[in-house]
Order: C-alpha cells, then sequence, then structure tokens
C-alpha cells in the first residue's frame, strides 16, 4: 500500500473529496489521508453533497491539522493548497492546482470535484502501472488548460 496524504487549506473541500476518490478507485493499493494547513472545523456540506451525488460518501470524514498529520509516514504529499507546505515536507511532494469553491455555488464544488476526480484517477493509475520498486509517481495534468477554461466561464 502506498501511503499517500492529501493537503488542502481548510481539509473541509478539496482534500477530503481527493481522500474520497482514492479510497475508492485505489483502495487495494493506496491508503490515503488528508490535513488542512488550517483546518476547518467540519466537513463543506456542499462537499459532501457533490460526493454523495456520485454515489462517495465523505460524511463521516473530519478536518485534521497538518502539523498531527505531518509527522506520520507518507511516500507522497498532494498539494491541493496553493500554499506553499511547511518545510521539511514528511514526503515527496506533488503540486495540484484546483480552485477553492467554499463560499461558492454548488456548481463551481462540482466543477473542483471533477476535475479532482480526473487528476485521484490518474495517481491511482500511475501507482497501479508503476513497478513495485518504482520510488516515484509523476502525476501530470493539462490543470493549466483547465484552469483557463473554467476562468473563461466565470
Amino acid at each position: 500500500m502506498k501511503r499517500v496524504l492529501f493537503v488542502c487549506i481548510g481539509n473541509a473541500i478539496r482534500s477530503q473529496m481527493a481522500e474520497g476518490f482514492a479510497r475508492t478507485y485505489g483502495f487495494d493499493i493506496v491508503s490515503p489521508a488528508s490535513c488542512g494547513l488550517f483546518p476547518a472545523t467540519r466537513i463543506d456540506p456542499k462537499a459532501v453533497q457533490a460526493m454523495d451525488d456520485i454515489g462517495i460518501d465523505i460524511s463521516a470524514g473530519f478536518p485534521k491539522h497538518y502539523a498531527a498529520m505531518s509527522r506520520l509516514p507518507f511516500e507522497w504529499l498532494i498539494n491541493i493548497s496553493g500554499e506553499p507546505i511547511p518545510e521539511p515536507a514528511p514526503a515527496r511532494v506533488i503540486e495540484w492546482e484546483v480552485a477553492d469553491p467554499v463560499g461558492r455555488a454548488e456548481g463551481d464544488y462540482r466543477i473542483a470535484r471533477d476535475l479532482i476526480q480526473k487528476l485521484t484517477l490518474g495517481l491511482v493509475h500511475q501507482i497501479r502501472a508503476a513497478p513495485a520498486s518504482q520510488n516515484e509517481v509523476k502525476v501530470t495534468s493539462e490543470l493549466k488548460l483547465d484552469r483557463r477554461r473554467r476562468l473563461r466561464k466565470s
């Protein structure tokens, strides 16, 4: 099992979604966890609803602080926060650019969810395809193109 830590600002939306996708799609090869640099008090209900709409239940999750989670061993840290990860990072850092939908319309939550789903599926696919001895996963995406498309629609 590869241990992956998903990090965002509040651990209330994006990182919870990523953890839910990783738990669902990579259940046999990924041990996911999530946390926030400045954790919220609860998971955003719009995030729970957006995930429930596609059959993934994240309602039992709760926000956790990066300081506590970063003490645990991980192979990769997926940074969705848009902020620098405090040094030293507990694992190899991979950056994902996903706009934070907090306080926005439900459609923005679905846009974030769909992008996170695509990125997480790519991560799980690359972990499955990598030889067991390989220690690196290179995650590539068209994030900037996707982001430009979303900004044009706004």
